[in-house]
């Protein structure tokens, strides 16, 4: 077993990591899932992961690093489940807010999983396209596109011209 100063040395800084990261990540894993008890499931492991990983995780890149863990533990489980997407039902709350963000995430569940992706990291994290291309496996210019159809695709769900 390790120890305390041995799990330490492991990952320096892990505290100011998971509370610089952890709610930006929780927020992607929200956007991807749809669901709050998967985001939480989805963040922990992703933080579990960087843990075991230790050292080998560069800490200027471990954002980036997060979301991808995120993003493929998500796409796991897709395939675990042989579903593509799952609406759950659950009551709206009361306040307009609360019934707003509801239907934003009924209609970011509508869009494939990349571009949610795509769109989530750059909307919510700011990140550039180049590093959404590195997150999700694709070149600067594809990221740049998926981006912008996402949010076309939003502007149409929105606008109630959208046909899937």
């Amino acid at each position: 077993m390790s120890s305390v100063k041995d799990a330490r040395e492991r990952l320096p800084g892990f505290a100011e990591v998971y509370g610089t990261c952890a709610r930006d990540v929780w927020r992607f894993a929200l956007s991807l899932s749809g669901n709050r008890a998967w985001a939480d499931d989805l963040t922990a492991e992703a933080f579990l992961r960087v843990w075991e990983a230790g050292e080998r995780v560069e800490l200027n890149s471990v954002k980036a690093y997060l979301f991808a863990i995120v993003r493929n533990l998500y796409l796991k489980e897709l395939v675990k489940r042989s579903r593509i997407t799952e609406v759950v039902d659950r009551p709206l709350e009361a306040s307009t807010a609360g019934a707003e963000l509801e239907e934003v995430l009924r209609m970011l569940q509508a869009l494939p999983e990349d571009s949610r992706a795509a769109l989530m990291l750059r909307a919510e994290q700011d990140m550039s396209y180049a590093e959404i291309g590195a997150v999700l496996g694709m070149s600067e210019g594809a990221a740049r596109v998926k981006v912008h159809r996402a949010r076309a695709r939003l502007e149409e769900m929105r606008s109630g011209t959208w046909k899937k």
